[in-house]
């Protein structure tokens, strides 16, 4: 073989230069010489007595046969740890919206075919403000009404109704290891008790998020074989609240703080155990007179603040003179209507704010005069300065100029409130404000509901669950 690569390669040369071949020559040479030498070093190897002690240190492990070690890829990493057992509720309202990089871990609450309140446990791998600002975004695009939000770094929870749902949306502003957000959907439906009710978690009442309440028994609603007249009738004036303001009626109702009188003769008497108080708001889109709604206001703040008797009104006593040359002291109706006189919230004579020294008590009550009055109730400051082009800037309303002058001032005010600002909690969105419209007895609760500014203030709901408001005095 040897002799036949060397003749290849001298046959190969035959041709060239003399320099080239000589160099050709003495690479063939080297070549041969390593080939010769690695092939007598294996030769002798093989026929060497270490040769076998080489070849066993060589050869693989016996143990790898009997054992043998099986190498896997490893399984891609998760961020979560997932039950995928866990499944929404099959009658889902579909109008909530889901958070979609989210997986839901746990479903809790009632179980029977109807549930009221349903509790879902979610987790993403997403950072808590993703999760905040989709909610913040969705509940607005699709026409929820916003009631309470988590701060900026995502402490609270949303709280939003839409018809007969509400939802409260917590999340964690901190994150899991492993890098997940855990939050939780709390929705409630199907019930008179508890459908579209706000609940702001900001209240004065409670710095952490005020927890779903559960539905409670009350007249009308205890189940029973066949309804009496009396439930009959309550379940006929509650189906006659416009279903954006039943809640509000609802809760205001348990407060018993709107009690009306069963017909006119009794506004002639001083004998307050004339006034009624029904499970539900009797002739609720009836139109409430300027009596009513301010008896209605002293008795809603006293007992939505009946802990901090610093924020109540003080009733007026018999000695009191008069703001008004058309309420006497033996109007039933006059220790509240003085004392609102007598605490500046409504304009009279003893405020030198009107010229009208007459109160007309059983006049209509308009939705400026509404808002006039309440607001102070709200800000507990002097109202700012405010003129037409300053009111239809922020509110956008086409009538602004119809507005009366010192309403402007508290409509004003009404739209630093933001979502709970007592226009759009009675109202809704609207570029009509139409100031000289009258109230209905419904819309007049409404905006009884909520006292104070935004982080500042207390419901009727939180007075509710809390207890406060027993054993007052009724004006």
């Amino acid at each position: 073989m040897l002799n036949i690569i060397f003749t290849q390669r001298r046959g190969n040369s035959i041709g060239r230069s003399p320099a080239k071949t000589n160099k050709t020559n003495i690479l063939a040479a080297v070549h041969t010489g390593l080939a010769v030498c690695l092939l007598a070093a294996v030769t002798a190897c093989a026929n060497s007595p270490n040769s076998k002690a080489l070849e066993e240190a060589l050869a693989a492990d016996p143990k790898l046969k009997q054992n043998p070690v099986v190498f896997s890829s490893p399984p891609p990493a998760t961020a979560i740890e997932t039950n995928s057992t866990a499944k929404l509720p099959p009658d889902f309202p579909t109008e909530i919206p889901l958070y979609p990089n989210a997986q839901l871990i746990e479903v809790g609450g009632e179980t029977d075919p109807s549930p009221k309140n349903v509790l879902l446990r979610w987790e993403s791998t997403d950072p808590v403000n993703s999760v905040q600002n989709f909610y913040s975004t969705e509940f607005g695009r699709r026409n929820w009404e916003i009631v309470s939000r988590p701060t900026a770094e995502g402490q609270g929870s949303f709280v939003a109704t839409r018809d007969n749902l509400r939802v409260t949306v917590s999340l964690s502003p901190t994150q899991k290891v492993g890098g997940s957000t855990e939050f939780a959907i709390n929705y409630s439906k199907d019930s008179p008790e508890i459908a579209a009710s706000p609940q702001p978690n900001n209240s004065e009442s409670s710095a952490s998020p005020t927890p779903t309440p559960s539905p409670s028994n009350s007249e009308g609603t205890t189940p029973g074989s066949s309804a009496s007249p009396k439930s009959a009738k309550v379940s006929e004036q509650e189906g006659q609240i416009p279903q954006q303001l039943r809640q509000y009626v609802a809760d205001l109702t348990q407060l018993e703080v709107l009690k009306v009188r069963s017909s006119p003769r009794d506004s002639l008497t001083t004998d307050s155990a004339n006034l009624e108080t029904a499970s539900t708001l009797p002739k609720p889109n009836k139109i409430v007179t300027r009596r009513e709604y301010a008896r209605w206001l002293v008795a809603a703040n006293n007992q939505i603040y009946a802990s901090r008797q610093a924020k109540q009104i003080r009733l007026a006593v018999d000695s009191s003179e008069p703001a008004f040359s058309d309420l006497s002291k033996t109007d039933p109706d006059f220790s509240a209507i003085q004392g609102l006189a007598e605490a500046g919230v409504i304009p009279s004579s003893l405020s030198g704010e009107t010229k009208d020294v007459k109160f007309r008590p059983d006049a209509p009550l308009t939705r400026e005069t509404m808002i006039l009055w309440k607001v102070p109730l709200d800000t507990r400051q002097v109202l700012p300065t405010a003129n037409i082009e300053g009111v239809k800037e922020k509110w956008g309303f086409q009538d602004a100029s119809k507005i009366d002058s010192q309403a402007s001032r508290a409509v004003l005010a009404d739209f630093n409130n933001g979502d709970l600002a007592n226009i759009r909690r009675v109202f809704g969105f609207t570029t009509l404000f139409q100031p000289k419209k009258s109230v209905t007895r419904a819309e007049a609760a409404a905006s009884l509901w909520y006292f104070g500014v935004q982080d500042q203030g207390l419901s009727a709901r939180d007075a509710k669950d809390t207890g406060e408001g027993e054993s007052q005095p009724t004006p």
